[in-house]
């Protein structure tokens, strides 16, 4: 059976996804183009042994409609032979790409595929493609309450396991510290690339990361998804997630190059790392973010490894408290939980998320000699996606 490895793992900087963001200006299938064309550069490798290019993209309406995965690859000056697709699995669209990218390499159906994602939060806001939709009779008839926003998602997590505000706030300001150290070091700037905004320079850097950002700065916040309505449907509930510990509306792309080993073999490629298991479930959609949990239980038993055997693991920072329950229930080690900051500082443009998180994976085990570590991110509608990876 073929092992499926990753080749190389690139993504673009992080703007902030509202009107004058850093790289609001850029048309989405632009700024994916920018990093499936870095890809080849970086391999040396002719668009056409492309076998496909799996993209995930939530907000698949405007400027991101028209299957976005083929404009891009049309915008990239790719040769018009090579496929593409796009995938929604909500925030893990992009890491449901690689998983299908990796697992195609193993069936045999695939040499060298693309797995990427993107999403302009600027130009087509979170929901778009929900405009006008309504609520079928059987889930009206399954969940007669209705569901919730994410948001409120996160509130009900953070009600549950018992997060203050503080410990919120605290790992929010964390993840800011840790980010901001690794650009001051220069962990990402192997894996970033530059891109022009519509500015006289290129954007070369995270606008989302604030260096600066304290439990006392963001203690002054007010809770972001309390309403009227919601009060009186959740009376219990005190109302602690914020803008400053969830992670901030981005515009981004990011994408990993996969293939066979015995391809890059003959290609004359050193593979960075193999995809070694995989899972994806799916849980509660009220409490809707709590999927990382049964979803690593899943994988570490499928790979036969333990939470101790894992050298890093990238738990997607949707809200500070989805990361902090996964914590709790698998007794992880904090100092092994994004090492180098998560979305709340690094920013979570929700279809390039995916492979964005497997890049800095990637990075942070190869900058530190480390074996195997987890992603895992939670997905609208109560699922998650899992992978490990292998450093090789």
């Amino acid at each position: 059976m073929p092992h499926a490895v990753i080749v190389d793992v690139v993504r673009t900087p992080s703007g902030r996804g509202k009107p004058g963001g850093a790289l609001s200006a850029v048309h989405p299938v632009d700024l994916v183009a920018g990093v499936l064309t870095a890809l080849l550069e970086r391999s040396g490798l002719e668009s056409r042994q492309i076998d496909d290019v799996l993209m995930g993209c939530v907000s698949q309406v405007a400027d991101q409609s028209l299957n976005i995965a083929r404009q891009a690859v049309l915008a990239a000056g790719f040769d018009e032979t090579v496929p593409a697709v796009t995938i929604d699995r909500q925030c893990g669209s992009s890491q449901q790409a690689a998983h299908f990218a990796a697992q195609g390499v193993i069936a045999g159906a695939y040499d060298i595929v693309i797995a990427a994602g993107v999403e302009s939060m600027s130009r087509v806001p979170l929901g778009s493609n929900a405009h006008g939709g309504t609520v079928s009779q059987g889930v009206a008839h399954r969940y007669p309450d209705g569901l919730v926003n994410q948001g409120v998602s996160a509130e009900l997590i953070a009600q549950k396991w018992g997060f203050s505000r503080e410990q919120l706030d605290a790992f929010s300001a964390e993840s800011h510290r840790r980010a901001a150290d690794a650009w001051t070091r220069g962990a990402f700037d192997a894996q970033v690339v530059l891109v022009w905004g519509g500015g006289p320079e290129a954007v070369a850097f995270d606008e989302t990361v604030r260096s600066g950002t304290t439990v006392e700065s963001l203690s002054g916040l007010k809770p972001a998804f309390r309403t009227d309505e919601l009060a009186a449907r959740f009376p219990d509930l005190d109302w602690r997630i914020t803008a400053g510990n969830s992670s901030p509306l981005t515009d981004a792309a990011s994408a990993a190059l996969i293939m066979s080993e015995d391809k890059a073999a003959e290609l004359g490629l050193t593979p960075r790392a193999r995809f070694h298991s995989f899972a994806v479930v799916g849980d509660d959609p009220m409490m809707m973010l709590t999927g990382p949990i049964p979803a690593t239980r899943r994988i570490l038993e499928r790979s036969g490894l333990s939470i101790g055997d894992l050298d890093a693991y990238e738990v997607n920072e949707a809200f500070a408290s989805v990361p902090l329950a996964w914590q709790h229930d698998l007794a992880a080690d904090p100092a092994k939980l994004n090492p180098w900051g998560g979305a709340i500082a690094l920013g979570h443009a929700v279809g390039a998320s995916g492979t964005r998180l497997l890049g800095t994976l990637v990075s942070y085990l190869e900058a530190t000699g480390g074996r195997y570590g987890l992603q895992t991110m939670c997905e609208g509608g109560g699922m998650a996606n899992a992978t490990i990876i292998e450093r090789l």
